[in-house]
């Protein structure tokens, strides 16, 4: 029997972290749902063989790091998408495949040796990206606490990383309005839906009228 502790406060990820519990009950799980919950000193009571970060945005202090087999879920094809952010700079720069990645955790962000990955489509909503990356992460992490893993290290020389994206980044502006394609305004609304901030545009009185819902005309 392993020891696990899941740490997330993201609804897909804690959507892998219980439908782990309900298969492997021959294992003993923790989760932690929300960062108020959450406390260094809680870990070192538990004292977790795994410690499954999916979709955490702080940084893990390295003493934990080097003391516990730690892993996170990256829903980017790693070393490219490095950072905050990553399924909203794929789809704005228009990426039609991304892969969902586990990798072991290390001092720097997102650059620890890979365990697994595998391509996603980034079609559709957010939403729709978040079932396929629990479909995908729960079954990954089945296999690799029934099984174990191996690790390969990332080529850092391809690495691309990106800043997390902030509230006011949701505007389309008058200036994308006038000078990107319609797919581009598209992909904006499609990828800020809820629980992220979502699109929206501000009328001559600085009043925000938000966007949820788009369609394409193809040619």
């Amino acid at each position: 029997m392993k020891k696990i502790l899941c740490v997330s406060y993201r609804s897909w990820a804690i959507k892998i972290f219980d439908m782990l519990e309900e298969s492997m009950s021959d294992h003993d799980f923790k989760i932690i749902r929300n960062k108020e919950d959450y406390s260094d000193e809680q870990l070192f009571e538990f004292e977790p063989d795994l410690v499954l970060w999916y979709g955490w945005s702080w940084k893990i202090p390295l003493e934990i790091i080097n003391k516990y087999d730690c892993l996170c879920l990256h829903p980017s094809p790693l070393p490219k998408y490095r950072g905050g952010s990553p399924i909203q700079n794929q789809i704005i720069n228009n990426e039609k495949v991304s892969a969902v990645t586990i990798f072991k955790m290390s001092e720097g962000f997102d650059d620890g040796d890979i365990i697994f990955q595998a391509p996603i489509s980034l079609s559709g909503g957010v939403e729709d990206v978040f079932k396929r990356m629990e479909e995908i992460g729960f079954s990954a992490t089945y296999s690799l606490i029934s099984s174990g893993y191996s690790l390969t290290k990332q080529d850092h020389s391809e690495a691309s990383v990106y800043k997390r994206r902030k509230q006011s980044d949701s505007e389309i502006t008058i200036d994308e309005i006038t000078n990107k394609p319609a797919e581009y305004i598209y992909n904006k609304i499609r990828m800020l839906r809820d629980p992220y901030p979502n699109a929206y545009i501000v009328d001559k009185f600085g009043r925000k009228l938000f966007i949820t819902q788009a369609f394409l005309e193809e040619d």
